[in-house]
């Protein structure tokens, strides 16, 4: 059978990954095309477009970029008809992916979209011509149930994190250790240029008030080193390490994350942890009525959790006397770090057991075999 599988981000690209060894368990012989990074490659040859010339996030950077986001999705709609696929397999990526599902729905290809939208929290709108063009919706988390019962969507099927399997299948690869013994503080700034640029400056400036603490920067070969070294060179207990962000979290002793799948990853290994997020200002105004109050938190421990398991620092909140606070918060305080880690526990027990990635697969074998 022939694939054609698209991701546009680095979660993506893992979740890409794993779901390919599991299409690959069932069907041996499958033939998958897909977009993706490294990680997908590493399971099947190259891609078609890399993912370091498609994470673009928020409607300002977007727009500066739309020439080159109008030019792939006119190159992948000719490319799916080239390849003629039984199934295309969208993971995430929702602004380039719904365009291309209506497209593939129009021309008669089965379409399954793995990791739903947030259509809870914004673009509701979205549901009617997802509900048209969709074969299969794979949703991973679990209060999505009650949204997608009341929302009338019966191709919607709950299929568990992901990311379970992520971090079940991690096997360290290396140790980080830190000078002098000391303790390791993650720093996980994002994927983005957009959010490196926002989130590093005052992730150095805690740095460079804690010589006490060995800072480690979560990085991306994709990104290149002129990305991390203007902040490197700022303090002395800060360093980088590249495409190793579990053995990462797996030594580090506290850590500052710009929200994303970065903090859910964090909460799964255990890490107490501070949220950070900044965006464009226009974009943030651009969304904020869009959203309302229809959510209470940003980091996918909170809502998974429905409650405050980890500090949300958005915006105008990421100050560098703020930071501090919830930084002493999750290092001195040893009450504040087990209240943390016992909402951890709380979070796994809510997301169950690993098996996303075999369960997605069986859904899209479901989905091809169906006349």
């Amino acid at each position: 059978m022939k694939y054609y599988i698209i991701a546009g981000e680095a979660s993506g690209d893992l979740h890409g990954a794993n779901l390919m060894r599991a299409i690959l368990r069932k069907d041996p012989h499958a033939e998958i095309r897909y977009w993706g990074g490294d990680d997908m490659q590493s399971v099947v040859g190259a891609p078609v477009r890399h993912i370091r010339n498609l994470a673009y996030m928020g409607f300002v950077e977007v727009a500066l970029h739309l020439k080159t986001v109008l030019g792939n999705i006119s190159f992948c709609k000719q490319d799916i008809l080239e390849f003629h696929p039984d199934v295309i397999v969208y993971i995430d990526y929702p602004g380039f992916n719904l365009k291309i599902a209506k497209f593939a729905h129009e021309h008669g290809f089965k379409n399954v979209h793995y990791i739903s939208p947030q259509l809870w929290a914004w673009k509701k709108g979205r549901i009617k011509p997802m509900r048209r063009d969709l074969d299969r919706l794979c949703y991973i988390l679990p209060f999505e149930q009650d949204f997608y019962a009341h929302n009338n969507f019966p191709q919607a099927v709950y299929v568990g994190h992901p990311l379970l399997d992520a971090v079940a299948r991690f096997q360290s690869s290396s140790t980080i250790n830190s000078p002098e013994g000391k303790k390791i503080i993650a720093l996980l700034p994002g994927s983005r240029k957009m959010e490196l640029n926002k989130m590093l400056p005052p992730m150095i400036r805690l740095a460079q008030k804690h010589p006490e603490y060995h800072f480690i920067i979560a990085g991306m070969t994709l990104l290149g080193d002129k990305y991390y070294q203007p902040y490197t060179r700022q303090a002395s207990n800060v360093t980088v390490v590249y495409d190793k962000t579990y053995d990462l979290l797996s030594s580090a002793y506290a850590a500052i994350v710009c929200s994303g799948t970065a903090t859910l990853e964090t909460a799964l290994f255990n890490v107490p942890q501070v949220v950070c997020y900044r965006a464009n200002p226009i974009s943030v105004a651009i969304a904020r009525p869009l959203i309302g109050n229809k959510i209470k938190y940003i980091s996918l421990p909170n809502l998974i959790a429905d409650s405050p398991i980890v500090t949300e620092l958005i915006q105008d909140d990421v100050t560098d006397d703020r930071l501090q606070k919830e930084f002493d918060r999750i290092t001195a305080d040893s009450q504040s770090r087990q209240e943390m880690l016992n909402g951890y526990a709380r979070l796994h027990t809510l997301l169950g057991n690993a098996g996303a990635s075999d369960r997605t697969a069986e859904e899209i074998m479901k989905i091809m075999k169906q006349s």
